[in-house]
């Protein structure tokens, strides 16, 4: 493939600079530093990896992959990579070429693009190519320097302060989100670091973390981070489903869980966790298997106590393709977990979040210090986890087995840390760069038995989680 006048002027800069790489990386050691800590963050150790645009390799290397592939457009930049990283394969190459992005032999887990969509002729055609190293689960990671830092990185270059560069698309991540859009793909998350990307005496560390991660603050960043999912055949094809229903003292509830449950799919999974009530419960659910013998109904009794440990031993042991939490209290309507079965079945997203704060509530359904916390609680986590979350403590949650089981074999990141199960979840499904959706659902009050939340107690382990989170997910 014939290449550009800009492109032969990018390709000898790179070729003039691949020698003195490592020694522009070191003199920013500083900001390399928190852009590989935080792509660590992003990309899990042991997947798939294809960096476009990849340098001297150091940061594939350092993203421990399963499989690495690095493609650059210099060969003295791939010379060096090959050199210094043997394990990992590295092509020297236009990755606007059509044929050459066909011949990486993929599928990959993470292709990445880091600071190379500047270089790009036709970001749309690059981004439309990708999709042939793509599975659904397959996420682009595009990273870039803010345009309004343009004025300031071109005097560093004058000064001697940054790696010389050409001319390149200042383009905001607005244009990525685009670009993105057109190549049918959807942004999933996005993140902005390092408002100082110098060490300053050891200030820039405590300004990144304390005030650079702040609202409307953390968009004066000089670095933006985009995570993308393919959006072409993600649709699930009639997958099996496993309703799971914690209870503890919901003897009441248990009957009326089935019997109003929609069979929403043609495999379906009921399976009750139990956790040692003193109503009769357990004796409830065994009595409601026997009635309706034509439903795949099952029932576990928890080892540990709390819902969280509910949840995990439920998880551990269901069948189906998608796994879904519905609450025995029945004050999230069994007849709604269509709604969230359509969603993810279709594609909409992959981790299905339910919000009880968007329709009018039944009267005494949530008490108002409940639902001003609750409110409160929703706009922290928005913004620690960049994801809209109206209502982090509804307890239907839905997501793949596949997905879970992922999330399950990471979960070391954050430990074991929750009680309610709800956490676990979402910081998991964060950590996996899930696509997070939300279904309003009306919130009816309990007609059986007392609710197993204490509103002080509980409340404090939110204002931890508020602190958990903010530890492991922006200041990482």
């Amino acid at each position: 493939m014939k290449l550009s006048k800009r492109k032969r002027a990018i390709q000898a800069n790179a070729d003039l600079l691949a020698g003195s790489r490592d020694d522009w990386i070191a003199r920013n050691s500083f900001y390399y530093r928190d852009d590989r800590a935080y792509m660590r963050f992003l990309v899990r150790p042991g997947q798939r990896v294809l960096e476009l645009g990849c340098g001297t390799g150091d940061l594939l290397s350092e993203l421990e992959p399963a499989r690495g592939v690095g493609v650059d457009l210099s060969s003295n930049m791939v010379d060096v990579a090959r050199r210094r990283f043997p394990h990992l394969q590295f092509l020297q190459g236009d990755i606007e070429d059509a044929e050459l992005l066909a011949s990486l032999d993929g599928p990959f887990d993470v292709i990445i693009l880091s600071d190379t969509i500047g270089y790009l002729d036709d970001c749309a055609q690059t981004l439309e190519s990708l999709h042939s190293l793509c599975t659904p689960e397959t996420r682009i990671v595009i990273t870039y320097y803010a345009w309004f830092w343009e004025p300031i990185l071109k005097l560093g270059e004058k000064l001697g302060l940054k790696m010389p560069s050409v001319e390149l698309n200042w383009l905001s991540t607005e244009d990525t989100m685009g670009f993105l859009h057109l190549a049918d793909f959807e942004p999933v998350k996005r993140e902005w670091r390092q408002i100082v990307p110098k060490q300053i005496l050891g200030l820039g560390t405590l300004i990144n973390r304390f005030v650079g991660t702040l609202p409307l603050i953390r968009r004066l960043s000089l670095r933006n981070y985009l995570v993308a999912r393919p959006l072409r055949n993600a649709a699930l094809k009639d997958p099996s489903v496993t309703v799971l229903i914690p209870c503890r003292n919901e003897q009441g509830n248990i009957e009326n869980a089935v019997k109003r449950l929609p069979r929403f799919c043609s495999d379906l999974e009921v399976m009750y966790v139990e956790g040692h009530s003193s109503d009769g419960t357990l004796e409830e659910i065994h009595r409601v298997i026997a009635l309706y013998p034509d439903l795949d109904i099952k029932v576990l009794v928890q080892d540990g106590k709390g819902k969280g440990d509910a949840v995990r031993k439920g998880f551990a042991n269901a069948r189906g393709d998608i796994l879904m939490i519905l609450d025995a209290d029945l004050t999230v309507a069994p007849e709604d977990l269509t709604k969230f079965y359509d969603a993810i079945a279709k594609g909409k997203g992959e981790f299905i979040n339910g919000s009880r704060l968007v329709y009018p509530m039944q009267d005494q359904a949530m008490r108002f210090l409940n639902f001003l916390a609750n409110r409160t609680f929703s706009w922290l986590f928005t913004w620690l986890l960049n994801q809209r979350y109206t209502d982090t403590l509804c307890g239907t949650k839905v997501l793949s087995r596949k997905n879970y089981e992922v999330l399950y074999a990471n979960r070391s990141y954050f430990g074991d840390f929750d009680p309610f199960g709800d956490f676990d979840l979402i910081f998991g499904a964060t950590k996996l760069n899930l696509k997070v959706i939300e279904i309003p659902i009306r919130y009816a009050a309990r007609e059986y038995g007392e609710t197993q939340i204490s509103r002080f107690r509980h409340g404090w382990l939110l204002l931890k989680m508020v602190v958990f989170a903010y530890r492991k997910l922006k200041i990482n």
